[in-house]
C-alpha cells in the first residue's frame, strides 16, 4: 500500500502538471487566428436579449406563421433552417462586411490601395490623400 505521504507527492506533481499544461499564453494583437469550427457541435444559442428590435420581429413571425387551424407548431428552428438555406453569397458579403470594424475597414482599402498602385506609402500619407488634406 502506499502511504499518505507517497500519495500526497504524487497528487502534486499531477496537479502541477496539470497546472503547467493550462497555462495561457499571451497572444499577439496583430496576430489574427484562423477560425474552426466544431463539426461536433450540435447546439447553438441565440442570445436576443440585448436586441429588442430584432427579438419583436422573431415573436411577430413566429404568431404569424402559428396562425393557423393544422399541423404542428412551428418553432424558430423552423425559422432559422430555412432563413440558412436562403443565404446567398451576396448576404455572406453583406454579414462579413458588418463584422469589421471601422479601423479594419480603413486598413482593408489601405491594403487595396497599395496593391493596386505598388506604392510603399504609410497608412497616415494614404488618409492625406483619400482625405485630400494639403
Amino acid at each position: 500500500m502506499i502511504s499518505e505521504e507517497e500519495k500526497n507527492s504524487l497528487l502534486d506533481g499531477f496537479v502541477k502538471e496539470v497546472k503547467e499544461e493550462k497555462m495561457k499564453v499571451r497572444k499577439s494583437k496583430n496576430i489574427k487566428e484562423m477560425f474552426k469550427i466544431n463539426k461536433e457541435q450540435t447546439r447553438f444559442i441565440v442570445d436576443l436579449g440585448s436586441d429588442v428590435e430584432v427579438l419583436g420581429k422573431v415573436f411577430d413571425l413566429l404568431e404569424k406563421v402559428n396562425n393557423k387551424e393544422y399541423g404542428r407548431e412551428i418553432t424558430f428552428k423552423d425559422l432559422a433552417i430555412l432563413g440558412i438555406t436562403k443565404i446567398s453569397s451576396k448576404d455572406i458579403e453583406k454579414i462579413q462586411e458588418g463584422s469589421m470594424t471601422e479601423m479594419e475597414r480603413v486598413d482593408r482599402a489601405f491594403n487595396e490601395y497599395k496593391l493596386k498602385t505598388g506604392e510603399e506609402i504609410t497608412l497616415g500619407e494614404f488618409l492625406v490623400k483619400k482625405l485630400n488634406i494639403a
